[in-house]
């Protein structure tokens, strides 16, 4: 009887053990132990994430990033739609576990959350109006309206280089202000300007200059909790680029393999 019973009680330090390590200290344990990830996106990015048509499935070269993490961890992807001046914020919370939304590596971001290697390297490029002559470079926007997501890489450099920014929640009300001459220009993601254009031939826009673009990251919340978790995924991410499935997604959504820094 004794034995039964210090054999019940050693079950139970275990599975005490096993729930306090889920709900506690080690982010990949919890998530494994509720089945699913939490991934934050705004779903009205194209080619990131986005909808085909209001009401259709959720879709885009970070949808399907996402899903290959979950896959890899054994969970669900959990995808959450949000405002992207919401989306960061949101991770250092807790509410996601996860940003997977084209998020561009910044040693200042890097200061508040836990980065994964980067998955892809972007492009950036002016957008003007059609028949804009004045503005051929970014030096060229001091004392320019330009446009763009609130605490986005984009808006910073047109900041930086002395515009007035309108925020504003995606790229096709950034397009729209631009061909209506609400703004003068904006520094966009060259695939995604790309798309809008695949998809908006007559758009009065045109690309002016191609810039350097950043390394895109995943960001979690900081801390000694999330290191087994990015280290997860980036044995994923490794996984995905060593066998070639990475370079596929974008080629499928972008055209062209943006895997490789350049």
């Amino acid at each position: 009887m004794k034995k039964l019973i210090a054999g019940l009680m050693a079950l139970l330090m275990i599975a005490s053990g096993a729930m306090a390590l889920a709900e506690g200290g080690d982010a990949l344990a919890r998530i494994q132990a509720k089945g699913t990830l939490t991934i934050a996106m705004e779903g009205n990015w194209s080619p990131w994430t986005y909808h085909e048509t209001p009401g259709s499935p959720l879709t885009g070269f970070d949808v399907e990033v996402g899903e290959l993490i979950a896959k890899g961890l054994g969970v669900t992807a959990d995808f959450q739609e949000v405002p992207w001046e919401s989306i960061l914020a949101g991770v250092e919370g807790g509410r996601f576990d996860l940003a997977v939304n084209g998020v561009g590596y910044t040693a200042e971001r890097a200061e508040k959350f836990a980065f994964t290697e980067p998955y892809v390297y972007t492009e950036a490029v002016l957008v003007v109006r059609a028949d804009n002559e004045d503005i051929k470079t970014v030096a060229d926007l001091a004392g320019k309206k330009t446009s763009n997501s609130p605490n986005s890489t984009y808006a910073q450099r047109a900041e930086e280089a002395g515009a007035t920014v309108e925020y504003v929640d995606t790229l096709g009300e950034t397009m729209m202000m631009l061909e209506q001459g609400r703004v003068d220009a904006t520094i966009n993601a060259k695939g995604s300007v790309d798309d809008y254009l695949r998809e908006h031939p007559d758009a009065k826009i045109k690309i002016v200059e191609t810039l350097a673009g950043e390394p895109v990251v995943i960001p979690a919340k900081k801390g000694a909790d999330t290191d087994s978790l990015v280290k997860a995924i980036n044995g994923i991410l490794a996984a995905a680029r060593e066998d070639g499935s990475l370079a596929a997604l974008s080629e499928k959504y972008f055209g062209t393999d943006l895997t490789k820094e350049k």
